[in-house]
């Protein structure tokens, strides 16, 4: 069973940089199905968009793990063939994942990592890379340096899934879109007081790009192909093939 996810519903609580530590990681099933639009969807379709670039022999990399949801969908619709390798920089999530995967019996090769890719990337035979609302966390000074490194060890037809919050292109239905967010986060019981918190925490940790700027990311880094595969006003899922 999920623990609620209480993490911003005290009146009291000081603010402070949001961290992927202990407390959010307890949490993090529930934060993410519920702060997230169409999150198991989403991840029906990364599994569904992996397999059919997944090639025995070759490692799937899920960048910023986190608790191991991806990789635990890929299981059930990869071949064994295929090894799976998290990496996440806290070490609190790498933790938790690892103790996820012996849970749910998985018996493919795996490796789950503790490393910041903020300081490189090394990659090793990956057909398919992802990165699952995880870029909007990375420093703008490094985003482009990792894509690039991303293409450039990706395998040949290799693909890179990439899901993120974005901004809208213009700044009113940027506002809009981010109203009908702070609805969707209200339906599913978050009050005005937990909003308004989580938004101060994240403040300087989440800093989204439009898509725009994202697409020209991939187009610079040398991907063939893009295409979106999901949007949600200012959510996105992106593929890109090499």
């Amino acid at each position: 069973m999920k623990n609620k996810d209480k993490i911003f519903n005290d009146e009291l609580q000081k603010i402070s940089d949001f961290k992927f530590g202990s407390q959010v990681v307890q949490v993090f099933d529930d934060m993410v199905s519920r702060s997230v639009p169409y999150y198991n969807e989403m991840q029906r379709m990364l599994a569904e968009l992996a397999a059919d670039f997944a090639v025995d022999g070759t490692n799937i990399y899920d960048l910023g793990c986190s608790t191991g949801t991806t990789l635990l969908g890929f299981d059930k619709v990869l071949s064994d063939g295929v090894k799976f390798v998290g990496v996440d920089d806290s070490p609190e999530m790498a933790k938790q994942c690892e103790e996820n995967f012996q849970k749910a019996g998985i018996t493919r090769p795996y490796k789950v990592i503790n490393a910041d890719i903020n300081n490189g990337l090394i990659l090793d035979n990956p057909s398919v890379v992802v990165m699952c609302l995880v870029l909007q966390f990375i420093r703008p000074l490094y985003r482009e340096k990792l894509i690039h490194e991303i293409y450039r060890q990706l395998n040949p037809q290799g693909c890179f899934l990439l899901v993120e919050k974005v901004l809208g292109e213009g700044s009113m239905l940027n506002r809009m879109f981010i109203d009908y967010y702070y609805n969707y986060k209200r339906r599913n019981n978050y009050s005005d007081m937990e909003i308004s918190k989580k938004r101060e925490a994240l403040e300087n940790v989440l800093i989204p790009y439009r898509l725009s700027e994202n697409l020209d990311l991939l187009k610079a880094a040398g991907f063939s192909q893009t295409e979106i595969f999901f949007k949600w006003y200012n959510f996105v899922g992106i593929i890109a093939v090499k």
